[in-house]
């Protein structure tokens, strides 16, 4: 998508046009061009999420809400109060985020309001204000969340008492009756008992879990955020044991052919009825393939969706690095669950463990799965797979082998996956994410290199950003924005000068924001000016409004 749209917006003028307005650094220069901007702009609804939250986030929280009471259909406007409560929070001001949450006209977004302040309120070193701030929570189906909420905060910062200490009042909240969302809350708390310590609560806790979503038949939708989510933490804990209980069919007889339709069980009445129409079936028979008519096996309760859900909350997992044993167990039960498995969302799962056994070096296993793809969605997976295995630290390249440089595995597997992708497109993402990996460790001249062997105009300016953004950060801000000018579309030469607006000190900031302004308008640099030109949300604003 942004592939279409930035190459829709076109390439750099070859004039320059606007290059010499744009080289001053001065505040007042960048504000009277961002009011040009603004009228020539393609627009832009002044009641855009992020257009309120940009105001908020620099001090003009009133005018934000000036805007969002303009919106006239009541829940509208009360989803986004809520989001300005939190971009306030966000932001450091939580008085005024809490002065405007208790204005919220409707009482369930005003509730839901307070409920985020909660956790705000502690990590701000607050934690009485953030426990006066719970107490007044007035439905009750939120009074479990919100005190698990504010136990995460307290083993966040390191308070493990009173972490176990809020943690049993969520636990009491939610232990009387079971209202929706009560699995989130639970399984919340499992992280904060492995967070504590406390390993028999949270096996505990995650049998609740488990009751819950047995119990209730729980859809696909609403097994992946609780039931996968504790399956996951268990999983890092080096425990597989539940998982394994729940990917195991029941234990019962298969339903046999004679008695079947499709897989569901048919009662004797419906034999009867079948028994009736005897040469319709026959007729019917003949079409039917062999394996519809054999006997079906009892569905597991978890299957390739919900494994998948589990696979990537483990390799997501920002605090616990995954052991290669664990991630090699796991991708040994989602190929076991591909091959016996019924067929339903096998293209998610193999996405899942494609990505996971990327992301522990074990490419070669994980192009084998995805090699088992339709060739329309093959190349983009195996992109995925080389963009993993660049993140997990092989990035070394053909240029690279005999010289000494690179991983030092010698074996060049990066540049090797690339070339084995049939799809052209998908060879040129995969290139780009090697460069960024490349540039993200340091490495710019081999990024920059590599850049080269990329053919598609777009894709080459699109890893050119990632290059241009760390040539900058590691101190070089005059070759960073040199290369800028080898960007051939203007809407994605503006995003990487944008990027650089960021890593600069104010005056060439300013200048550089400049550029962006004259390239493509004021969106793309809008968040960028924040820390430099706050004002520069409401100038945009008020010129809108005018």
């Amino acid at each position: 998508m942004t592939r279409a749209w930035e190459r829709h917006r076109g390439l750099v003028p070859e004039n320059g046009v606007g290059r010499v307005i744009a080289q001053g650094g001065f505040e007042p220069c960048l504000l009277a061009l961002l009011r040009l901007s603004v009228g020539t702009d393609r627009g832009t609804d002044l009641t855009s999420g992020w257009l309120l939250r940009a105001l908020a986030r620099t001090g003009y929280l009133v005018r934000a809400v000036e805007l969002a009471y303009t919106i006239s259909d009541e829940l509208d406007q009360g989803k986004a109060l809520l989001e300005l409560v939190k971009a306030a929070a966000g932001a450091g001001d939580l008085c005024e985020a809490q002065a405007l949450a208790e204005s919220i006209p409707l009482r369930q977004l005003r509730d839901e309001a307070l409920v985020a302040l909660v956790p705000a309120w502690a990590r701000a070193g607050e934690r009485d204000k953030a426990v006066a701030v719970a107490e007044r929570i007035r439905y009750p189906h939120r009074w479990g969340r919100t005190w698990a909420l504010l136990a995460k905060a307290a083993v966040d910062s390191g308070d493990i008492d009173e972490a176990r200490r809020f943690a049993a009042r969520a636990e009491e909240k939610v232990g009387s009756h079971a209202v929706e969302g009560t699995e989130q809350v639970l399984a919340l708390l499992v992280e904060v008992a492995f967070a504590t310590g406390d390993h028999d609560r949270a096996a505990v806790l995650a049998d609740r879990v488990e009751d819950l979503t047995r119990s209730r038949g729980s859809t696909q939708w609403s097994k992946a955020p609780s039931l996968a989510r504790v399956l996951a933490r268990e999983a890092l804990d080096g425990d597989l044991d539940r998982l394994d209980a729940l990917l195991r069919p029941p234990s019962g007889p298969a339903v046999e052919e004679a008695d079947t339709l499709c897989g569901w069980a048919l009662g004797e009445a419906a034999g009867q009825d079948t028994a009736r129409d005897t040469d319709q079936d026959a007729r019917l028979e003949e079409d039917l393939d062999e394996s519809v008519t054999r006997p079906f096996p009892a569905r597991a309760l978890f299957g390739a969706w919900d494994l998948a859900c589990v696979l990537d909350a483990v390799a997501e997992s920002a605090d616990q690095d995954v052991p290669l044993a664990m991630a090699l167990s796991l991708a040994d039960r989602a190929e076991t669950l591909l091959e016996n498995g019924d067929g339903r969302d096998h293209d998610i799962l193999l996405r899942s463990v494609t990505l996971l056994l990327a992301r522990h070096g074990q490419a070669e296993r994980a192009m084998a799965l995805a090699g088992r793809l339709d060739p329309d969605v093959r190349g983009g997976r195996q992109a995925e797979i080389v963009a993993e295995l660049a993140r997990s630290g092989d990035t070394e390249t053909d240029t690279d082998r005999g010289t000494g440089r690179g991983t030092g595995r010698g074996t060049g597997r990066a540049a090797a996956l690339v070339q084995s992708i049939d799809d052209r497109w998908a060879r040129d993402r995969a290139l780009v994410e090697v460069v960024r990996e490349l540039a993200r460790r340091g490495e710019t001249g081999r990024a920059e290199t590599l850049v080269q062997s990329i053919d598609d105009g777009w894709a080459r300016g699109e890893a050119l950003v990632a290059v241009v953004r760390e040539t900058a950060r590691h101190g070089d801000p005059g070759r960073a924005e040199a290369l800028t000018r080898s960007i051939a579309y203007r809407a994605t030469r503006a995003r990487a000068v944008a990027g650089l607006v960021e890593l600069s000190e104010p005056f060439r900031a300013r200048r550089l924001a400049a550029q962006v302004v004259v390239l493509d308008g004021w969106a793309p640099v809008l968040e960028a000016l924040e820390r430099i030109v706050p004002r520069s949300a409401a100038v945009v604003v008020d010129r809108m409004t005018s």
